[in-house]
């Protein structure tokens, strides 16, 4: 129904953001990245929107970017997973390093999200990460700076690029990947290790 919503942000909290465009303020449901993303009260933003119908109210969700709110609707599609859940792990880390986790199977890092247990971890990285690519990864951005964790998922993601780059598959090397994750931090090592593991060593 609303593809996105541009306005005056009028008040951001609560995980909740509340835009004012033509008169009317519309009150969204946000995820923590998307509010830390939004300016200050007065400042103008756009949200990419997804409105959702229920017998008993609609509520109306906002992303900061297109690549937020398609994983959220690809979240929600999964048995289990409900909106204030999908909220809480868009949350949780910057989308690019949560695609990323998801495409290799990460089930720790995707249970470090408020409410979210192994086994709903596991049924979350099994259900998509056939639809998930690296593509996916690289469009979603940068991830956050000055942070070990995320440095970690980038030197997978470099390390995958670079199996991708000699012929393996994505499967391929997202398996090899999840077996020696905990490993090394070193790309080069991380490679290294990987092919040790595809080829049965």
């Amino acid at each position: 129904m609303y593809a996105f919503i541009e306005g005056q942000v009028c008040e951001k909290a609560g995980g909740q953001l509340v835009l004012l465009a033509g008169g009317v303020g519309y009150q969204l449901n946000c995820s923590m990245t998307t509010l830390q993303a939004a300016p200050v009260t007065g400042e103008t933003m756009r949200c990419y929107t997804y409105l959702a119908v229920r017998e008993d109210a609609m509520e109306l969700y906002g992303f900061a970017t297109k690549e937020e709110k398609s994983l959220f609707l690809s979240l929600i599609g999964i048995s289990g997973v409900g909106a204030k859940m999908a909220l809480a792990l868009l949350g949780s880390m910057p989308i690019r390093d949560l695609s990323l986790a998801i495409l290799l199977g990460d089930v720790n890092a995707l249970s470090r999200a408020p409410g979210i247990g192994k086994k709903t971890a596991q049924r979350i990285a099994l259900e998509l990460k056939d639809k998930i690519s690296q593509a996916d990864v690289n469009a979603s951005g940068p991830a956050a700076p000055a942070s070990a964790v995320m440095s970690v998922t980038d030197n997978m993601a470099e390390a995958m690029e670079a199996l991708v780059a000699l012929g393996y598959s994505t499967v391929e090397a997202r398996n090899a990947l999840s077996q020696v994750k905990d490993q090394s931090d070193k790309p080069e090592e991380l490679i290294r290790l990987a092919l040790r593991a595809m080829a049965g060593m």
